[in-house]
C-alpha cells in the first residue's frame, strides 16, 4: 500500500511524495485510517518509526480549510515540540494553515504574534501552554483533535497534573490521540480516563535495536568511571558521539572535565536556556562539535542522524531508556557502537536491560587501563570479559590527573 490508498487528500499525498516518502511505515499504515475515521487511538511504537507523520498527516487531512484553534499537540520537551511543529509545517505547507509553537525558556513576543494570527494548529509543551491559557492568550474550547506525544516520557517528567488540566480545558467531543513508546500503568490510567473506546495499535519492533549496532558493557569501579571514559574516547574512532547521563548536574560536571582534557563538547539538558540548547544541537548536527553530552532529553524524538557512537556514562534507570539511547546510532542501516559504563552497584539495572533485550550483552575491558579491581573481580565468575585493544591512549597526563572542582 502507499499513501494514496489509505484515504489522504491529493494535496497531502503530493506533499509526502515531494518529500521522498513512497510507502507508509507500519505505524502510519495502521494509525492513519483509524484517525481519519475520527476514532480515539492509543499508539505504541518506538522512536524512529514515523510516529509524527502517523498523526500529523491525518490531522491535516481532517482540518481541511482554515478555522479556529482546532488541533493541539503536546510534547514533553522543547526540542520535540519544535520537531513536531516543523513536521506539521512541512506536511501542510500547501494547505494555507496557521501554526503556533509554544514552549518555555524564551520570550513571549513571537508566540503572541502566532496566537494573534489565529492558529489552526498549536504545538506546545505543557507548562508554557498553561501560562498562555492563564493569561487569556488562547482558548482550547474549539479543539477537535488532541495529540499527546511521548506520553510515558511526559509522565516521567512530572507533567501529569499539567496534562490533566489541559485535557479538562478541551471539549469532551474531541478526538484524542495518545502515542507512547511504552505503555506503563500510569499511561493506561490516563488513557482510560481521557479516551473513549480507543483503538489500540502496538507496533512490535526488534527491541534489540538495529543489527548494525555493536553493544558492549564496560565494568569499572565507580571511582574510575571518568578515567575509563577518557580512555575509551582515546581508543575508538568516532565521527559523532553522544554521551548520556542520568542528571543535569552530572552532565555539566563530566562535560567540564572532558573540556579540561582537551575535548570539545556540546551540552544539552533541560536547565539550559533555549538558545543554548538550540546552538548545542545545531553544532552537533552540523559536525562542528563531535561530542554531545546530554540527559535523556536527547534520547527520544529528536532528528539526529549519522551518530556513530553512543556511550552511557550512567546506566539508565529504566531499561526501555537504554533502547531509546542506543537508538541514536546505527540508523538507516549504518554501523554504530553503543557502550555502557557500569559499576558493581549498577548490576541490577544491567540485568533488567538484558532481560528486556532477551540476551546478554558482551562485557569488555580496555586493554592497558589501570583498573583498581579487574573487571573479572567485579563480576560474577561466570561472566566472561574480553579486552578492547588500546588504540592510542595512556601516554598523556595519566589517569586521575583531572582537576575536580
Amino acid at each position: 500500500m502507499n499513501f494514496s490508498t489509505i484515504g489522504l487528500s491529493d494535496k497531502i499525498v503530493q506533499t509526502v511524495a515531494d518529500r521522498g516518502y513512497e510507502e507508509p511505515t507500519p505505524i502510519q499504515l495502521d494509525a492513519i485510517p483509524i484517525i481519519l475515521e475520527g476514532r480515539d487511538l492509543v499508539g505504541s511504537a518506538q522512536t524512529g518509526t514515523g510516529k509524527t507523520a502517523a498523526f500529523a498527516l491525518p490531522a491535516l487531512h481532517r482540518l481541511g480549510k482554515h478555522g479556529a484553534c482546532r488541533v493541539l499537540a503536546l510534547a514533553p520537551t522543547r526540542e520535540l515540540a519544535i520537531q513536531i511543529e516543523e513536521n506539521f509545517r512541512n506536511y501542510g505547507h500547501n494547505l494555507g494553515l496557521n501554526m503556533a509553537l509554544l514552549y518555555g525558556g524564551v520570550k513571549y513576543g513571537k508566540q503572541l504574534d502566532q496566537l494573534g494570527a489565529g492558529p489552526d494548529i498549536v504545538v506546545a509543551t505543557p507548562g508554557r501552554l498553561l501560562d498562555h491559557i492563564g493569561q487569556g492568550n488562547l482558548s482550547l474550547q474549539n479543539i477537535e483533535i488532541l495529540i499527546l506525544d511521548e506520553v510515558d516520557r511526559m509522565l516521567d517528567m512530572g507533567f501529569i497534573e499539567d496534562v490533566t488540566k489541559i485535557i479538562q480545558k478541551t471539549p469532551r467531543t474531541r478526538q484524542t490521540l495518545l502515542f507512547s513508546a511504552t505503555i506503563p500503568d500510569a499511561v493506561r490510567r490516563l488513557a482510560g480516563w481521557a479516551l473513549k473506546d480507543p483503538a489500540v495499535i502496538k507496533i512490535d519492533i526488534n527491541i534489540s535495536a538495529a543489527e548494525t549496532v555493536r553493544h558492549a558493557l564496560y565494568p569499572v569501579p565507580a571511582i574510575q568511571k571518568f578515567d575509563l571514559l577518557v580512555a575509551l574516547l582515546k581508543s575508538i574512532n568516532f565521527d559523532s558521539l553522544i554521551i548520556f547521563f542520568q542528571t543535569r548536574r552530572g552532565t555539566d560536571r563530566i562535560s567540564r572535565w572532558l573540556q579540561e582534557h582537551g575535548r570539545e563538547v556540546s551540552v544539552l539538558h533541560s536547565d539550559m536556556r533555549q538558545n543554548e540548547r538550540m546552538k548545542a544541537l545545531q553544532d552537533f548536527k552540523t559536525g562542528k562539535v563531535k561530542i554531545l553530552s546530554a540527559t535523556d532529553v536527547a534520547s527520544r524524538g529528536l532528528d539526529i542522524s549519522n551518530v556513530t557512537h553512543v556511550i552511557n556514562y550512567d546506566v539508565p534507570q529504566h531499561s526501555e531508556d537504554y533502547v531509546h539511547r542506543i537508538g541514536r546510532t546505527g540508523r538507516a542501516k549504518t554501523e554504530g557502537e553503543a557502550f555502557t559504563l557500569f559499576a558493581p552497584d549498577d548490576l541490577p539495572r544491567v540485568d533488567a536491560i538484558e532481560k528486556l533485550l532477551g540476551n546478554p550483552l558482551p562485557r569488555e575491558e580496555v586493554e592497558g587501563f589501570p583498573y583498581r579491581e579487574t573487571p573479572a573481580e567485579m563480576l560474577p565468575c561466570s561472566t566472561p570479559v574480553s579486552r578492547k585493544r588500546n588504540r592510542g591512549f595512556g601516554n598523556s597526563g595519566g589517569f586521575g590527573a583531572r582537576r575536580r572542582k
